[in-house]
């Protein structure tokens, strides 16, 4: 097999070549998928994760066996100094950051606010709200230029399923943090949101009951739930130049199911 022009053509378009992209909670599902297409696009990576090691394993893994660069670090990213390292390990193996995909977040239960103890509100909100502000803030002193990708949730338009009132409260949070950010950092720095609603994940198979998944699927236009390569392609575009003159967006992405 000889060289074909379109390999040439494909190399030589990679949008993010000799950027460096920290994305947490990078070993599983839309982290792990968000990862992938980054390296694909040229960028070094660097990924958090907290519990799941195989899987960030194998995500640097595959990316290095496809000739790209990535290394994982396990951190706790709702205190300072999970933050910290992971930054600073950023910096020292590829010099500089140019991109933050700030991943990482979750449920952790469903409960409604009658039954919700004060410790869940305040784990959920450091989970998901708090963490986005310590790794914006870490990386700042090493971003001259680039693009931060928080992922909020449809959550955050639409105060969320049963007993999801922290979680959404947390993500709408997120959005709004998204356009402030983009005030406060602009020109140099763009930042944006995804409002993903529903995406085949370990989120659904823990947290949601399969027959709203089926009623999801049957009331979305398109007919399916999302996948994590959806997540994680609109993630690369965010992070790049072609989406220049975008910032203080939080975009949908939900097959159709709620328009904002």
């Amino acid at each position: 097999m000889g060289f074909h022009p379109e390999h040439r053509e494909k190399g030589s378009h990679m949008k993010l070549g000799g950027k460096t992209a920290i994305v947490t909670g990078g070993g599983r599902d839309i982290g792990r998928a968000c990862a992938i297409r980054l390296a694909q696009e040229g960028a070094n990576v660097v990924i958090s994760y907290f519990a799941s090691s195989d899987g960030a394993d194998a995500t640097v893994a595959q990316i290095t066996e496809a000739g790209g660069n990535a290394i994982a670090l396990q951190a706790d990213l709702s205190a300072q100094d999970g933050v910290d390292a992971l930054v600073g390990a950023a910096v020292e193996r590829f010099g500089s950051i140019e991109i933050l995909v700030n991943n990482s977040g979750g449920m952790i239960a469903r409960k409604t606010i009658a039954e919700m103890p004060l410790s869940h509100w305040q784990a959920v909100m450091d989970l998901n709200l708090t963490s986005v502000f310590m790794m914006t803030q870490a990386v700042l002193p090493h971003m001259k230029t680039g693009a931060i990708v928080n992922l909020a949730s449809q959550a955050g338009r639409d105060g969320g399923g049963p007993g999801s009132v922290a979680y959404a409260t947390s993500k709408g949070a997120v959005m709004t943090m998204t356009r402030g950010l983009a005030k406060e950092l602009g020109p140099d720095i763009r930042v944006n949101a995804l409002c993903p609603g529903m995406v085949d994940t370990d989120f659904h198979n823990i947290h949601t009951k399969d027959e709203a998944r089926r009623g999801f699927e049957a009331s979305a236009p398109v007919k399916r739930q999302g996948r994590p390569e959806d997540i994680a392609n609109l993630v690369a575009f965010l992070a790049s130049e072609e989406s220049s003159f975008m910032t203080g967006v939080n975009v949908d992405i939900n097959g159709g199911v709620l328009f904002s």
